[in-house]
């Protein structure tokens, strides 16, 4: 896979490490731009410390991904850490930024204007989310009220979202999608999934093995649901290809080669459960 093509997740959050909070955003995230034909290499988790968030950033920087996502730690409180991190790992000094600041003010301004709050003042706590690295681009929240950032460093760009998973969301599809497009060379990730019963994983390593090896663009990943007494297994295929066409043509054959080596072995097969 180019080197275009990669990106790197770091999620901020000591929520996330403590197990309080689900770390949903690295799931989607992770679907989203496989799905858009980029590859993530690495998702990493790390607290809300400026000093973490400064290493975490500067050991992907040394991989030389395309793209670096981070997400959390962009709002008013004082664990928000992630703008002060990703300066100091670029030996960037923080300002408030005149865009983002105009983002945050006209964001309170609706919210007093429908009555959600009483006062649209600018406080030092709001004024936090418009300071951002210098040289950065702050990029409209549609739904929320801290602006996304986007850093351009040498090679690679960042992208600090929310951790409110909707605005995150929002904001990657808005302004993010736009550019990874551009760096995915116009392929098309395909997926499908079935479900066996009554073969053991350990006697299917091998078939697997065999059908990968008889169809090298596609990969199988096997995800067991029962026990070796009550053997249930997912059988997850994927693949990427230059159309629709093609991916899916690649990922029905390996599917119909597994699906024989299956019954082979006297095992049942359920529907397709995902297809896309």
């Amino acid at each position: 896979m180019p080197l275009t093509q990669n990106v790197e997740i770091v999620c901020i959050g000591k929520e996330l490490l403590i197990g309080k909070t689900l770390n949903t955003n690295a799931q989607w995230l992770a679907k989203r731009v496989t799905t858009l034909g980029l590859t993530i290499r690495r998702i990493e988790v790390v607290s809300d410390n400026i000093d973490e968030i400064s290493f975490a950033i500067q050991e992907v920087i040394k991989r030389n991904p395309r793209f670096i996502l981070t997400t959390g730690g962009l709002g008013p409180t004082f664990d928000d850490k992630t703008l002060e991190g990703l300066a100091k790992a670029l030996s960037l000094k923080t300002d408030v930024n005149k865009t983002a600041l105009k983002m945050v003010k006209e964001k309170y301004l609706m919210y007093a204007l429908e009555s959600r709050m009483e006062a649209a003042e600018l406080t030092p706590y709001r004024i936090k989310m418009a300071k951002l690295p210098e040289g950065a681009i702050p990029l409209r929240n549609p739904v929320g009220t801290a602006p996304g950032v986007k850093v351009e460093h040498q090679n690679i760009t960042i992208f600090a979202l929310p951790g409110v998973p909707r605005e995150m969301k929002s904001i990657f599809e808005d302004s993010v999608v736009p550019l990874l497009r551009q760096f995915s060379l116009d392929v098309t990730f395909f997926e499908a999934s079935i479900i066996s019963t009554g073969v053991m994983e350990s006697e299917m390593a091998p078939l697997i093995d065999d059908v990968m090896k008889n169809n090298p663009n596609v990969y199988i990943k096997s995800h067991p649901q029962g026990t070796e007494l009550v053997p249930i297994i997912e059988f997850h295929l994927s693949t990427t290809a230059k159309d629709q066409t093609s991916a899916r043509n690649r990922v029905s054959n390996a599917l119909v080669q597994l699906s024989e080596l299956i019954h082979g072995k006297n095992g049942k097969i359920k529907p397709v459960k995902s297809l896309t």
